[in-house]
Parts: structure tokens; C-alpha cells; sequence
């Protein structure tokens, strides 16, 4: 059973074409246009063990907000697709990650209920050419299209590449945890029997 999946999306904004495997070594081939979405999803593969290539154009003359936010889309579409019917996942996760100054806890379900708490000090701003309020914005695409209940919760920190970064970080790992297959899981892991 592989748990991949290939996701095209062209819009009138952008043109991404994505690839996901659950299942793979963390590899990963990157190229958004936006330099600092490109080191995000590096590690975001790299800490997920998941193998992740995009290749995604956008209307960058504009800003990196549509592309940014479909890029989000087309990841959550990956991985709804990729997970199949859930049979056997454990379905949950959490992980808390430092980096340096900056601590992110994350929670997560992969229920079919897309849901984002997003509660971090991130303020308004760049990173390198990046906007700040975009990380926000690529996991409400994310979760409305996975259908992932995710609480996102940084408690302190004070430089923004740290509070992102260690964001993507704690999602990856929660996310590992919540796709791996058990065997003592019969079917999927609800008392309703499906999700």
C-alpha cells in the first residue's frame, strides 16, 4: 500500500504541481519562488521523513500571498489523498520544538474537521522577502484542505525566523507521529468507525 499522492493546481495566481510520499526518507526537491517557503518545506520533508517535491510558479510580482497559500492547499489536497481511509493510523499527534529563544507545541488530528488555532508572537513584518502573517496563511490552506484539526501554540519567542521555522518543525514532526501505521489499530481509529 503506498501512501502517495500527486497534486496539479492552476489558477489565474499560480501553477504548482506537488508530490508526496508518506513514507519516504525525507528527501525532498523545492522550488516555490519564495526562498524562505522553499527553506520551510525543506525541513518540514527533512523532520517528517517525508518525501516532498514542488514545483509551483505565482504572480510573485504581486507578492508571495497566492502562492504561499495554494502551495498550502496543494499539500493539504496531498495528504488527505495520501492517507487513503486512515485504516490503522494513529490519527493524533503532538511535538514541541525549541529553536534557540523561540519554543512551538503543536497538536494535531487527522480527523477529516479542518480547524486552525494559531496563537504565536508573531507580529507583522519580513523574513528575508517573506511577509510574517503568511505562515498563518499556508496552514489555513493546509488544514481546509487536509482536513486536519491543527492547534498551533508558541508561548514565547522573539525572533520571527525561529518562531517559523520551529513551527514547520513541530507540524512535521506531529504529523510523522499521526500517519504511522499500528498494527494494533484495527480499521480506523473511532468509535464511529470512520473519520
Amino acid at each position: 500500500m503506498e501512501r502517495k499522492a500527486a497534486i496539479a493546481r492552476e489558477t489565474a495566481e499560480t501553477r504548482i504541481r506537488l508530490n508526496l510520499d508518506l513514507d519516504g526518507t525525507g528527501a525532498s526537491t523545492i522550488n516555490t519562488g519564495v526562498g524562505f517557503l522553499d527553506h520551510m518545506l525543506e525541513l518540514f520533508a527533512k523532520h517528517g521523513f517525508f518525501d516532498l517535491e514542488i514545483d509551483a510558479e505565482g504572480d510573485l510580482h504581486v507578492d508571495a500571498h497566492h502562492t504561499t497559500e495554494d502551495v498550502g492547499i496543494c499539500l493539504g489536497q496531498a495528504l488527505q489523498k495520501a492517507v487513503l481511509d486512515k485504516a490503522g493510523m494513529q490519527r493524533f499527534g503532538s511535538f514541541t520544538v525549541p529553536m534557540y529563544e523561540s519554543l512551538a507545541k503543536v497538536d494535531l488530528d487527522v480527523c477529516g474537521r479542518p480547524y486552525l488555532h494559531f496563537e504565536t508572537p508573531l507580529s507583522y513584518g519580513k523574513v528575508g522577502d517573506f511577509d510574517i502573517e503568511l505562515a498563518e496563511e499556508f496552514f489555513h490552506g493546509f488544514v481546509n484542505h487536509s482536513g486536519t484539526t491543527l492547534h498551533v501554540n508558541v508561548p514565547y519567542g522573539t525572533n520571527q525566523h525561529h518562531i517559523i521555522e520551529a513551527i514547520f518543525k513541530a507540524v512535521a514532526k506531529a504529523l510523522y507521529i499521526a500517519t504511522r501505521l499500528d498494527e494494533n489499530i484495527t480499521g480506523v481509529l473511532s468509535t464511529k468507525g470512520s473519520l
